[in-house]
């Protein structure tokens, strides 16, 4: 049974991006699905290090610009970067105006701390290495609260409709069964791909689910091979995500050490723990991958803000380490897709009627590495663009199409065996394309993803699927995807870049280039050294 519900606009996405577009469009009637059974969801609430603004005395939107331009590894679209530090300032400067929760002075004004690549002191916090969840449960608190927001929890979004090169809703399943939402502008705020590697300082639910939407709606994607590690995240056992010790904390005076006990980032950077983060997380990994353990010195940072990082001491607690008396083990992880779904300076994607934002989308801001305390920034920046497009635009009349069928859904019997392909997923991915890559390792990658999809698609369907049995299969289907998408850019792409390392190229080319594809390019063959992706 499909029931079908129309909407104005359909906000697919709960984390900071959603909900900014969401409150940005009112009194506009939205619809905001999220697949998680509350607010807020996504990445946003596991940030830390906080917004960068250029708003302290000194400081200027151009020199912000100049920073993310250099961080970005010469793949920085220049115009957009200038967009986000201008436009950047002012989102930030109305948040503070409208009383949000920021950590100030004595005197009320705004505390501004430094990070890794900033040539100034720019970064605004709140609740000190809490910044994203204080944000986020103050905007999940007014989105409750707006008249014309309507949220509808554990709603499982499988597909985008498409007719005619337009989107016309989008297929999701409910606690109450398969629903279409009929809807002329969908917006995509579903964060990242984290989940696709098995070390991720990223929540459970980033999993891809925005970029392969598009993906199998025919948008262009862009960037999609350049995945940042974060340097410290805290070395521990199991699945669950890595506890991220926040890049505030080497900002702040915090030291890296090698297992003797000895600073080794100055020997590789003039700026030594403040290097941008794809050149510290490769550092850190070539010692760790040697069986070398790297150590975070925490003790200089918690002197000097013995108050400002309250979630860093609950992780180090949690795995039994007292960082006021030691250094604590540190390991990269897959941190934030600087890749992801095409969009112009609004927001569009190039399918009509589909807009993107957050880091599901890839604006150009962030070229091959992305700067510390920029992803906040481009979320409150692109989410007022795009909440303003879509506001602008005059509904597009209805077209007439058949009633698409629900996909078929193993049933909750199989659940062991699409956990275990989830696993093998991600084992593989992390492998064969982390933070150092080689053609062996991600031809080898990809011919698992083939098999393994293979076995997704072999598992006997059940026609009353519940609600956990579609969430669980429509997860493993897009990470799968994803990780072809990852495998395929990262193989065409010949040469190191920022946070893409390649062993059998090893030097950059001599011209920077952006490229784009599409998921039909993955099936189409390839002519030996062809980068088979479409030149921005």
């Amino acid at each position: 049974m499909l029931t079908v519900r129309d909407s104005d606009v359909l906000v697919i996405g709960s984390g900071l991006a959603g909900m900014t577009v969401a409150l940005r469009l009112a009194p506009y009637p939205v619809t905001l699905l999220t697949k998680t059974d509350d607010l807020p969801g996504g990445s946003s609430a596991h940030a830390q290090g906080g917004v960068a603004a250029a708003l302290a005395p000194g400081d200027s939107p151009g020199s912000h610009a100049a920073d993310t331009v250099a961080a970005g590894a010469g793949l920085v679209d220049a115009a957009m970067a200038g967009l986000l530090a201008e436009e950047g300032a002012a989102r930030v400067a109305e948040l503070l105006a409208d009383g949000l929760p920021f950590d100030r002075d004595a005197a009320g004004r705004p505390l501004f701390g430094r990070e890794a690549a900033h040539s100034a002191a720019r970064i605004v916090h709140a609740g000190g290495d809490a910044t994203g969840r204080t944000l986020v449960t103050a905007l999940a608190e007014r989105v409750r609260a707006a008249p014309s927001i309507t949220v509808q929890t554990e709603a499982f979004v499988t597909d985008l409709v498409v007719r005619h090169g337009r989107v016309c809703g989008a297929l999701a399943h409910h606690p109450e069964g398969w629903v279409l939402h009929r809807c002329p502008r969908v917006v995509l705020a579903t964060g990242g791909i984290g989940q696709a590697f098995a070390r991720t300082t990223n929540p459970v639910e980033a999993t891809g689910d925005g970029l392969a939407l598009a993906a199998r709606a025919g948008a262009w994607l862009s960037d999609v091979e350049f995945v940042q590690f974060h340097p410290t995240a805290l070395a521990t056992d199991g699945d669950a995500p890595a506890p991220l010790l926040t890049e505030a904390l080497r900002g702040a005076g915090a030291l890296l050490l090698d297992q003797d006990g000895r600073r080794f980032m100055p020997d590789e950077h003039p700026l030594a723990e403040l290097a941008p983060r794809d050149v510290v997380a490769r550092a850190i990994g070539r010692r760790v991958a040697a069986g070398q353990p790297v150590f975070l010195d925490l003790r200089p940072a918690l002197t000097a803000k013995p108050d400002g990082f309250p979630t860093v001491l609950g992780f180090c607690a949690q795995a039994g380490f007292d960082p006021w008396t030691q250094p604590v083990p540190v390991a990269p992880a897959a941190h934030y897709h600087m890749g992801g779904v095409w969009t112009d300076a609004h927001g569009r994607t190039s399918v009509q009627g589909l807009w993107a934002c957050g880091e599901v989308a890839c604006t150009g801001v962030h070229g091959a590495n992305r700067l510390a305390s920029n992803s906040l920034l481009e979320t409150l920046v692109f989410g007022a663009r795009v909440a303003r497009d879509v506001a602008e635009r005059a509904t597009p009349p209805s077209l007439p199409f058949a009633l698409p069928e629900p996909p078929a859904v193993p049933g909750d019997t199989t659940a062991p065996l699409v956990e275990k392909i989830v696993g093998a997923t991600r084992r593989a991915l992390y492998t064969g394309a982390g933070l150092v890559r080689h053609a062996d390792g991600l031809t080898a990658a990809a011919l698992r993803l083939e098999r393994l999809d293979s076995d997704l698609a072999s598992l006997p369907p059940h026609p009353r699927a519940g609600a956990g049995a579609v969430r669980r299969w429509g997860e493993a289907r897009n990470l799968l995807q994803v990780g072809r998408l990852v495998l395929h850019a990262a193989l065409r792409r010949k040469e190191s870049r920022g946070a893409h390392c390649r062993l059998d190229f090893p030097r950059e080319a001599a011209r920077p280039e952006r490229t784009a594809f599409t998921l039909a390019d993955l099936d189409r063959a390839v002519p030996a050294g062809d980068t088979a992706c479409r030149t921005l």
